[in-house]
């Protein structure tokens, strides 16, 4: 299974390593390393990549690479999993997984390591499991360990690896009860120069943040259950119920965790929130170029459209921009050739508008392709799925809990071409 689990950061350096079986080299990133060097852009960098003895299975998470070591033939995905596992592990005990929270907590994450995989094979990755055998970390439980010795683990097993809810840990009790469940969407899209949709789906989460006391039985219905046809559930949902009724029916793990993930391809279902109008031009005399874009709201359901950012990769050959943004502030990096316009919240009334100048290197041959556009965005409130929960019922316990939904609209690899 995994021999060997290694952390890099965006800059290539190698910060932390764990082996299972036999140590193996670090000279074996070299293959990654070569990988990363072609990729442009980090999520490029190929999840699966052989070398003569090994196999590397990585993945990118918080701006680092986790790279794990395979020396047989496994599934990939089983692996991609784990590593997911991990990242998710280390942001619920420190907060957030970065390279210096994990440098600041380095033992606690050697302990981590060592539960969550035995003699290579996954064996406690539930959250609430891993909080009994190794405490998170807390400015006073630091400063005892630092006074007297002791360490984080635990004096006891953990009550809920034998149990049929391994999830759950029993005894729970909180004084104030809520449950919170953040719907998160995101949306890949390629649009052509006439604002055609090529290819558009969304990838969607249900995030939940549970703390309800005892041993709660939650049923979550929608509103339009048939949009989610490609589903994937935490191990607490009752898959033959959702497969008759089409709800979740669940007894919910103590804290945050990840309640379910779907995907809808069916483009009718897939609304695009913004319209660009762009028009990048590079004359064959004079080693100049024109650009001129347009951004404009499009199917919001009557939301705003925050944090919105066009990135644009440059021809090598474009050597500055002299530009004049309506909203927003505009950056060109002539090293690595990325036109970055930072717009902000969009107004309808006003839309925001870029255009002027490119200056080419002189002599040289005009670009054979205009540069695509890259959009970030996002949109409060809204699931642009058009998914909408209806309720939340509770069974098994007496008290009434506190309820919430938000939804959150992203993008995530959203191109248009020109």
């Amino acid at each position: 299974m995994i021999h060997s689990l290694f952390l890099i950061n965006n800059a290539g350096d190698l910060f932390l390593e764990k082996h299972w079986k036999s140590v193996i080299s670090r000279s074996v990133c070299d293959y990654f390393f070569e990988a990363r060097e072609k990729a442009v852009e980090p999520d490029n960098v190929p999840p699966v990549i052989r070398t003569p003895h090994h196999y590397l299975i990585n993945i990118y998470r918080e701006k680092i690479f986790f790279v794990s070591v395979i020396q047989t033939e496994v599934p990939p995905l089983f692996v991609i999993e784990f590593l997911h596992r991990v990242a998710e592990t280390f942001q619920d005990y420190f907060g957030e997984c970065s390279e210096t929270t994990i440098k600041d907590n380095m033992v606690i994450v050697y302990e981590l390591l060592e539960e969550m995989l035995d003699n290579g094979f996954p064996l406690a990755t539930e959250s609430n499991i891993l909080k009994e055998l190794i405490r998170p970390p807390t400015i006073l439980r630091t400063m005892v360990n630092t006074i007297t010795g002791s360490s984080n683990v635990g004096e006891t097993l953990p009550t809920g690896q034998l149990s049929t809810i391994p999830w759950r840990r029993a005894g729970v009790k909180y004084t104030n009860n809520e449950a919170y469940f953040d719907v998160v969407e995101e949306i890949d899209a390629i649009l052509d120069k006439s604002g055609t949709t090529v290819f558009a789906e969304i990838q969607g989460v249900i995030d939940a943040c549970v703390k309800l006391s005892g041993m709660p039985d939650l049923t979550l219905s929608f509103m339009n259950p048939r949009l989610l046809d490609d589903v994937s559930f935490h191990p607490c949902v009752r898959y033959k119920r959702w497969e008759s009724e089409r709800v979740i029916s669940f007894i919910p793990p103590d804290g945050n965790f990840q309640l379910m993930s779907y995907h809808i391809s069916a483009q009718n279902l897939v609304a695009i929130p913004v319209y660009v109008k762009q028009n990048i031009n590079f004359f064959e005399t004079g080693s100049s170029g024109r650009l001129d874009i347009t951004v404009g709201p499009k199917q919001t359901m009557g939301k705003t459209v925050e944090c919105l950012v066009v990135t644009v990769h440059m021809p090598k050959v474009v050597l500055s921009a002299n530009l004049n943004a309506t909203q927003g502030t505009y950056n060109y990096d002539p090293v690595t050739k990325i036109l970055v316009w930072d717009i902000g919240k969009l107004n309808p009334q006003k839309l925001p508008n870029l255009k002027g100048s490119l200056s080419l290197q002189s002599g040289a041959p005009k670009p054979e392709e205009n540069p695509s556009l890259n959009i970030d965005l996002k949109i409060q409130q809204l699931a642009i799925s058009g998914l909408k929960v209806n309720r939340l019922d509770m069974y098994g316990e007496k008290y009434k809990p506190f309820k919430g939904v938000k939804y959150v609209t992203k993008a995530g690899k959203f191109q248009v071409r020109t």
